[in-house]
């Protein structure tokens, strides 16, 4: 049988079906397993199926002698270096398309808590704040019908948040890198996209082009009525600058589902913002994408290492 090693436990029974193909050494923990523990653990094992916490790097690839599959639980996959592995013979694989959906409804639900104030309502009644029924200047929020939605990127997601947006008969621009003809929304530059848009989202890959793709100069070409969303990568968004903004009032307000560093830290200023709205990476996290997640990363090791074309590799 062959050898596997697991960084992480999955939703569903996919470790017990891997387990029948397979030698596998697991984490138990919920926490990310340390480096030392994947380099003592990887040297004989013919494949390793991580998530976004675990880096995957020369170090590591160099100690496992029989690697043949990377498979990781994730659409990104910023976290390994996928050019030495490939140099190294190793398929990378991955699970995009599957979490599309609910990370695009996830993003529209950002955007209406921050603008209607969600949250800034709940925790108000709460905290046993809500003195009056009702008026008609009480927690006044922005409208998101008929508004324009600026889309940063346009892959799976932002072709997915398209179609949410037009149930909202939303203004949709857009900004990538060439014009998608099939796409019902309007190719522009990034400039123009961040002047005109009333919610700026996020929903590109990490790289080298695109961290801090959003840094000061580019938050104060934002309205000042608008709101940026972000469910991407937290590296993507200069997250000082972004304080910066919210503080100061270049933009009204935020909605993030990933930060630079995760888990956020307790003395971040943005847990003193009530313009900010924050969910704790949370794009993927329904029992149906997960669960068909960790179907496809089981799968994309188990066929690499019959020899098989997996269900997606990394290209």
């Amino acid at each position: 049988m062959c050898n596997v090693l697991v960084t992480k436990k999955l939703p569903g029974n996919w470790i017990d079906y891997l387990k029948r193909e397979c030698n596998v050494t697991l984490w138990e923990d919920i926490y990310p397993p340390p480096k030392e523990w994947i380099l003592n653990n990887i040297e004989d094992k013919d494949g390793i199926l991580i998530t976004l916490t675990e880096k995957i790097d020369k170090e590591i690839i160099d100690r496992a002698k029989n690697l043949k599959v990377i498979s990781t639980y994730s659409v990104g996959y910023d976290h390994i270096d996928i050019k030495y592995a490939k140099s190294r013979g190793i398929i990378v694989t991955y699970t995009p398309e599957v979490l599309t959906d609910a990370t695009a409804d996830l993003v529209f639900g950002l955007i209406l808590a921050v603008a209607r104030r969600i949250c800034e309502g709940d925790s108000l009644i709460r905290k046993g704040e809500w003195k009056t029924s009702w008026y008609p200047t009480f927690m006044l929020g922005t409208e998101v019908h008929g508004k324009t939605l600026g889309i940063i990127g346009m892959g799976r997601i932002g072709k997915a948040l398209v179609k949410r947006a037009k149930g909202f008969d939303m203004r949709i621009i857009y900004n990538s890198r060439r014009k998608h003809e099939e796409v019902d929304a309007e190719h522009v530059d990034l400039d123009y996209l961040l002047e005109n848009s009333d919610y700026v989202v996020i929903t590109v890959d990490l790289n080298e082009s695109t961290y801090h793709l959003i840094n000061e100069d580019r938050l104060k070409k934002m309205k000042r009525s608008a709101f940026l969303i972000n469910a991407s990568r937290g590296q993507v968004v200069d997250e000082k600058a972004l304080i910066k903004a919210l503080q100061e009032g270049w933009i009204k307000g935020a909605g993030l589902d990933v930060f630079e560093i995760e888990p956020l830290p307790k003395d971040s200023p943005l847990l003193k913002l009530n313009n900010v709205v924050l969910t704790p990476h949370l794009g993927s996290a329904t029992v149906e994408t997960r669960e068909k997640m960790a179907e496809i990363a089981v799968k994309n090791l188990l066929l690499v290492l019959k020899g098989e074309k997996p269900i997606y590799e990394v290209q």
